[in-house]
């Protein structure tokens, strides 16, 4: 049953290793069991540089998870990222053997299965095939071509791959810990299953996911993904510039720009100054948190003017009624918003990962930065695609009547067989009493 299934996301970010368990109640909400978070040492920009360190992450956070929800957790759901992720359109076709019954789910899947077959450059494996419109006997524009008659289905499709370097380790730093993936999904998707709205994705909304290493795009348009992008720019690159604009340590300028930073220098006060304690036998250090924010914003807009251009170049730009949702760690950085609307002209909120989150006790999952690891979650339960979920919901109510069918055609079988027995031995019966040899 759908409400006894426990599902477990892992996301292996730059930043932090977050693993979250949590199960679906009975009013269609995700109740978080569980979650653990451990410091990601061995991963850059999306890429893991140390199995070792990141393997010891992840049975950190999994342990903490595990604590917490109780449950011995065996697949999980893992999250993938980084610049090696690219997207590009293909086109598909089939043909079936007659056009009288209609079109149905199966066609679809293997259309779409088909697509997993295409060639891609060396090196790279597809990790997810997002169909676009379908054309059903030279009739474009369909959205759902299921009930249509038709001979030839042709489609459009978003085919996203990664370097199988990438997965490989994956895979590998996933089985060192003593679990399996279940499912491996692109990080971006997964977030805009915890924070996007279905009215957004109708209307068209670009989720901006700010993690550490590296900074992800998904345009939505028509409730369909229709463009994914990765810029090779997170907060870590900011901090990086605090570190050496103040001339402090990594993790004071980590703290800085957690506490006391702002991606609007206007919006900062002049006259406050930061004290961080100096090295050994030196004086401390003060830091004005005008010039912080000074360098902050000279960086965040460099991000947010690639992101504009991103979405220029997506050619969907002017269909974003939804605007901008941002999420992340990054979507914590004070002004993040107002910079957003300022610089692309669009309205922009930020994206907390509670549009399908019941009460739990676990409220730390509310913030932007486990966007990615509650998607996850979500991702057993529902797909990103709405047709696909109702392309499920229509297998899984196929398969009992398909059952049943056969069951009720077995046992009509065999009544008719009892019957037809009786019948003989009844009949038998009477021929030997009528010869007196009964």
């Amino acid at each position: 049953m759908q409400k006894d299934k426990i599902v477990a996301g892992l996301d292996i970010g730059t930043t932090k290793i977050c693993a979250v368990v949590g199960k679906q109640n009975e009013y269609g909400k995700l109740e978080i069991l569980g979650m653990g978070t451990a410091v990601s040492e061995g991963v850059n920009r999306g890429m893991i540089t140390n199995i070792d360190k990141t393997v010891t992450g992840i049975a950190q956070a999994m342990q903490e998870a595990e604590r917490q929800s109780g449950v011995d957790i065996g697949e999980v759901n893992v999250g993938i990222a980084g610049q090696h992720i690219k997207g590009s359109m293909h086109h598909g076709s089939i043909t079936r053997s007659s056009n009288e019954d209609e079109i149905k789910v199966e066609d679809v899947n293997r259309l779409t299965n088909d697509m997993y077959r295409t060639v891609t450059p060396a090196g790279t494996k597809i990790i997810h095939v997002i169909p676009q419109d379908y054309t059903v006997d030279y009739e474009s524009g369909i959205k759902d071509p299921v009930g249509m008659s038709g001979v030839k289905i042709e489609g459009d499709f978003q085919i996203i791959t990664a370097h199988s370097n990438a997965i490989n380790n994956l895979h590998r730093c996933v089985r060192k810990a003593n679990l399996e993936i279940d499912n491996l999904m692109l990080e971006p998707i997964a977030s805009s299953l915890a924070v996007l709205t279905a009215e957004e994705k109708e209307a068209g909304v670009a989720l901006i996911d700010i993690g550490g290493g590296t900074t992800d795009i998904a345009i939505f348009y028509d409730n369909i993904l229709r463009h994914t992008a990765v810029i090779p720019f997170g907060g870590n690159i900011i901090t990086s510039d605090i570190k050496q604009g103040c001339m402090v340590m990594q993790n004071q300028a980590e703290l800085l720009k957690t506490r006391f930073g702002h991606a609007l220098a206007e919006e900062a006060r002049d006259n406050e100054v930061v004290s961080i304690p100096g090295l050994r036998n030196r004086p401390p250090k003060e830091v004005s948190v005008k010039n912080l924010a000074y360098i902050i914003e000279a960086r965040m807009e460099e991000i947010v003017e690639l992101i504009h251009t991103e979405l220029i170049m997506s050619g969907l730009l002017n269909r974003l009624a939804g605007g901008l949702v941002v999420t992340g760690g990054g979507a914590q950085l004070q002004g993040v918003q107002p910079l957003f609307e300022l610089m692309t002209g669009l309205d922009t909120r930020i994206g907390y990962p509670n549009e399908h989150l019941s009460r739990g006790k676990v409220e730390d999952i509310k913030s932007p930065q486990f966007a990615t690891a509650v998607g996850l979650v979500l991702s057993g339960f529902r797909s990103v695609d709405d047709r696909q979920n109702y392309y499920s919901e229509v297998q899984s109510q196929q398969t009992p009547d398909r059952n049943t069918k056969r069951e009720k055609t077995e046992k009509t079988g065999s009544d008719f067989f009892r019957r037809f027995l009786d019948r003989t031995r009844d009949l038998l019966i009477d021929d030997l009493d009528n010869k007196g040899e009964y």
